[in-house]
């Protein structure tokens, strides 16, 4: 899943450990999420859009077209 993490996260001046302690994760975690090698759980996507000040997760992160035929052929 596309996400735009680490450019909103860079422009708040937040370093990854920063967030993924205020997230309760590791800082691989948000490493490999920036790199699109990991899609987080709701929960976790909602708590990166509200740490990053946005209401809404698909402010931050992108589901598309290949992203759902991935899922339903999973």
């Amino acid at each position: 899943m596309k996400n735009k993490v680490r450019e909103i996260r860079q422009s708040k001046k937040m370093t990854q450990e920063e967030l993924a302690k205020t997230i309760g994760v590791t800082r691989q975690t948000i490493a490999s999420l920036e790199n699109g090698r990991y899609s987080p759980s709701i929960i976790v996507a909602y708590r990166i859009a509200k740490v990053l000040g946005y209401k809404l997760i698909e402010d931050v992160f992108i589901f598309d077209e290949e992203d759902l035929e991935w899922y339903l052929n999973k």
